[in-house]
């Protein structure tokens, strides 16, 4: 080794030993008669200090011509350092060397290696390989390989084994959409990047593999945001003979081990909500519960009174922003203007407010009485000070506006504080969902995912499949999903039963996943499973609102890695050998 120690390693302790140090300078100040080196590697930072006099002229010549980012081997004796720094865990020492050598010199950087640097996101990007020496960068991919340590020693201690499945394989119509592969040696075919591991999870609980995990690499071409990437990473686990319940209880298991291991907090049992009560209590299936203000439906109540918004809405809902009574004019019409963004979709904003004195004061007092006013106020549960918020429309459109408004002001009021922490699962969603543009019914997870059993007989009525209830599951974090799966269809018939609502012809099912279909011949087991999103549980444990943070090399916005220029085009002679021809359509 070209070291004896690493920068963040020495201690009092360690003073009046001889050390080498390799790595990289953080800075240099330059004071004539003392000159100071900040030498800096993944481990931590430590001081080196050259004083005329003391030592040679020779190594302080030498390190007057660094420059920021030179590599640096710095060979010396641990001293106690003069000025201490009880901020960092190197600063009651620093190293007084005896020879100090350049082993690469450096460009100057484009942005400053700092915790707070001045570089924006895309120079960043760039130089990634820059940006990776930040401080707060390395931390996150540290927490990563942390929660990817833990989760396979809990996974592990539970039987789980790990497979690897694999990267090349065929592309199914359902789901995002996906990125593909010329096959050289099958011209005109191509492979697909898979979306997820799913079928071949299923056929592994086939195989008697009763508990597989996998740490995978899964790729969607969709648009992305914050916690979307194109190539994103799961943790994916499948288990045999076993019931919701007891996945469940595993996977509920390893999220209090998370939370134990990394963050060091201890959960009680998570709590559970079907899907039917988040959507009434909160206006979406993945519900931040860190703050109560839940929806309170007043369409009963409001009807009636000649106010024709609330008149013609299929529902009128609110929430009781409390002591919130004080906003101002200007406040109220930011809150009005944030809930008519078209990708919120509500026309407008009703509010009132109970006074000190109990009144309530609306901004629809001409449609009613105090004395209806006061029903609002009991209907809320309301208290001098509180601030009624009111939405109506839709009720799809209502309660999705009504969602957004929540989150906002739980925002504006800190109830959302990214070290507090609230799981929940998410259970009984509806199987099917109905497109009305393409005139048929949607799998709301995948179409392996098996209907409640209670269920099954609906799906024999056009009336009632939209009553099936999933065996379904999400784990929610703060209004993060960070888990789903279900159990799964282990029954030949069911399964192309399932196919069939989904609009495939017994051909085309036969063609997408006959492989799946033959294999549930053979003895398939009952089985279910989960995948979580890890870069989405990697962002939450470190309190990020971006996947990006958590991955070395990320895309950004548009799809590009910027640093290396991908994607990019092919050259003529690889086409050639694809027997492709390319013929790019402008839109």
């Amino acid at each position: 080794m070209l070291r004896t120690h690493t920068c963040g390693e020495l201690r009092p302790e360690h003073i009046g030993q001889t050390v080498t140090l390799c790595g990289w300078v953080q800075r240099t100040r330059d004071k004539g008669a003392i000159l100071w080196i900040d030498l800096r590697d993944r481990y931590g930072l430590t001081q080196i200090t050259l004083e005329e006099g003391v030592e040679a002229e020779a190594v302080r010549e030498t390190a007057r011509h660094l420059g920021r980012e030179f590599v640096l081997s710095v060979t010396g004796k641990v001293a106690e350092r003069y000025s201490k720094n009880d901020k960092m865990p190197t600063g009651g020492i620093e190293i007084r060397p005896d020879k100090v050598e350049i082993l690469n010199p450096a460009k100057l950087p484009p942005f400053l290696i700092e915790d707070d640097t001045d570089g924006g996101d895309d120079l960043r990007m760039k130089y990634r390989y820059l940006d990776l020496r930040r401080t707060p960068v390395r931390n996150n991919l540290m927490l990563r390989h942390k929660m990817a340590q833990a989760v396979r020693r809990y996974l592990d201690g539970q039987e789980f084994i790990e497979v690897e499945t694999p990267v090349l394989i065929k592309s199914t119509p359902e789901g995002a959409r996906d990125f593909v592969v010329p096959s050289r040696m099958n011209p005109g075919e191509f492979y697909a990047l898979p979306q997820s591991p799913q079928t071949f999870k299923q056929l592994l609980m086939v195989s008697g593999f009763d508990r597989y995990f996998q740490i995978v690499k899964c790729f969607r071409d969709e648009d992305l945001r914050a916690d979307r990437q194109p190539e994103f990473t799961q943790i994916d686990c499948e288990m045999a003979f076993v019931t919701q319940e007891d996945i469940l209880n595993t996977f509920e298991g390893l999220t209090r081990y998370l939370f134990k291991e990394i963050k060091g907090l201890d959960f009680p049992e998570v709590p559970r909500l079907t899907y039917a009560d988040a959507m009434r209590r909160f206006g979406n299936d993945k519900p931040d519960t860190r703050f109560a203000m839940e929806f309170v439906e007043l369409t009963a109540i409001v009807k009636g009174q000649g106010f024709p918004v609330f008149d013609n809405a299929g529902l009128v809902v609110g929430i009781n922003a409390a002591t919130c009574a004080h906003f101002t004019r200007k406040q109220l019409d930011e809150l009005t203007d944030f809930v008519k963004r078209p990708q919120i979709g509500a026309t407008g904003l009703i509010y009132a407010r109970v006074e000190a004195d109990g009144a309530v004061k609306s901004s629809v007092d001409k449609f009613y009485s105090q004395e209806e006013l006061q029903r609002w106020k009991a209907a809320f549960h309301a208290n001098a000070g509180d601030l009624l918020l009111i939405i109506a429309g839709e009720p799809n459109k209502a309660r999705k506006a009504m969602s957004e408004l929540r989150l906002e002001m739980g925002q504006r009021l800190g109830l959302r504080n990214k070290e507090d922490f609230s799981p929940l699962w998410v259970v009984d969603f509806p199987l099917l969902e109905y497109s009305e543009e393409e005139k048929r019914y949607f799998a709301m997870h995948h179409p392996f995912t098996s209907p409640k059993p209670e269920d099954l007989a609906l799906l024999n009525s056009p009336d009632t499949i939209g009553q099936v209830r999933a065996n379904a599951y999400d784990l929610v974090i703060n209004g993060v999903e960070v888990g789903g799966g279900s159990i799964r269809i282990h029954d030949r018939a069911v399964q192309a039963r399932m196919f069939s609502l989904l609009g495939f012809t017994d051909e085309e099912a036969k063609a997408q996943f006959g492989f799946l279909l033959d294999a549930f011949e053979y003895g398939a087991p009952p089985h279910g499973g989960i995948a979580f999103g890890f870069d989405r549980l990697c962002s939450l444990f470190g309190g990020a609102d971006s996947i990006r943070d958590f991955i070395a090399f990320p895309k950004n916005n548009s799809g590009r890695d910027v640093m290396i220029d991908s994607p990019s085009p092919i050259s003529g002679a690889q086409l050639k050998e694809l027997s492709i021809k390319t013929a790019v359509l402008v839109k």
